[in-house]
């Protein structure tokens, strides 16, 4: 059974949403998931408890694995990883899978699909790789130094990848995270966009494992100080040297994908644009938090003028058509809206859940929402 999104429990939104209401709205974008969860009571490393996953983002799908895209990245704050980053912003171009998993499953999933990429394409893998493989922290619940992200998982998520409606909450890699100290996890939204006569869409997908209890805000509403739910992971001490992990730790992931003709320069300002609607869900953004955005555009399909010559005389020259920047503002707002619905549905679509040692991480209440916003 599917669970809610955080327009079912009757909260208003501003915007527009696409049909799925998810960045697969945006055309040629899959998304795949593994998930991964076995085992309960006390951490032994290497063998649990497992509560973790690993999630693909194919922009061009699978059949569009090294054909660019205009991308841009912003970093709110670097407590985090988002390897690829530095490529993006030589050529402010993006034509690998991103992958999303856990802190210390970076390594494995950079390696993972390569050989991926090798199977799909050798020619392609005979030139230099620079994936996206982006992380948040998932050790409260789950055994981070088990490997429990093999290769087979990376593959698996990748494989699985399509246009669907994307999966929400405890899913893929945002299996064991926790956002406002409730269960948090994956969560996707889309705008629809109109710009004169043409129509665009804005898509978000977070990995969503950051923020303090006391911030959460719902449509303006401070939920977090009015829902009287535990919070372990904040109140009680599980650490070494019986500390508890601060209050708004944790980390973000969030990729925003369009259909509209953004420059790299352009999908530069609309990731910037990310930090607002992470805020209008209560964030001030924690030391602790790394908070790392992708923002990509699928307008512009054509084969990447990045790779190898063929030979001194085989020069290509490109035409790209491209956004006025005094048309922007309705992307900008699309991708702030997008966000922040993104982040309130994987806390929607999030449920209960118990790892290792026992701790328990609590799922957001739908009827005390719902209360709440009416």
């Amino acid at each position: 059974m599917s669970r809610p999104r955080i327009r079912d429990l009757g909260v208003t939104l501003p915007g527009t949403p696409g049909p799925k209401n998810a960045i697969t709205d945006v055309a040629g974008v899959e998304v795949g998931y593994t998930t991964l969860i076995e085992g309960a009571g006390p951490l032994e490393v290497g063998r649990g408890p497992v509560r973790t996953g690993v999630t693909a983002l194919l922009p061009r799908g699978r059949n569009g694995v090294g054909r660019p895209c205009s991308a841009g990245f912003y970093s709110l704050n670097g407590n985090g990883e988002m390897t690829g980053a530095h490529w993006i912003n030589e050529v402010g171009e993006l034509s690998l899978p991103i992958t999303i998993s856990n802190t210390h499953a970076v390594g494995t999933c950079h390696a993972a699909v390569i050989e991926w990429i090798n199977d799909l394409d050798p020619v392609l893998g005979r030139q230099w790789l620079l994936p996206v493989c982006a992380e948040t922290w998932d050790g409260y619940l789950n055994d981070i130094n088990g490997g429990h992200v093999t290769a087979n998982a990376v593959r698996g998520a990748l494989d699985s990848a399509s246009a669907a409606a994307p999966a929400e909450g405890n899913v893929g890699g945002g299996t064991g995270m926790n956002c406002y100290g409730f269960k948090g996890g994956s969560g996707t939204a889309s705008r629809a966009v109109e710009i004169g006569t043409h129509e665009f869409t804005v898509g978000a997908f977070v990995q969503a494992n950051f923020g303090s209890r006391s911030e959460l805000t719902i449509a303006g509403i401070p939920v977090g100080t009015r829902v009287d739910v535990p919070n372990p992971m904040e109140t009680e001490p599980w650490l070494e040297h019986d500390l508890s992990v601060p209050g708004g730790a944790g980390s973000v992931i969030v990729i925003v994908a369009t259909d509209a003709p953004t420059t790299s320069a352009q999908c530069t300002a609309m990731a910037r644009r990310v930090p607002m609607g992470l805020a209008r869900t209560g964030t001030t953004g924690s030391l602790f938090s790394g908070d790392l955005f992708l923002a990509f555009s699928t307008a512009d399909d054509r084969s990447s003028t990045t790779g190898f010559p063929l030979s001194d005389s085989d020069v290509l020259l490109t035409t790209q058509t491209v956004m006025p920047w005094n048309r922007m503002d309705a992307l900008y707002a699309a991708t702030v809206y997008a966000v922040e619905e993104a982040v309130l549905n994987a806390l929607a679509g999030a449920e209960d859940m118990t790892g290792r040692d026992g701790h328990h991480s609590y799922a957001l209440p739908h009827s005390a929402i719902t209360a709440l916003t009416a």
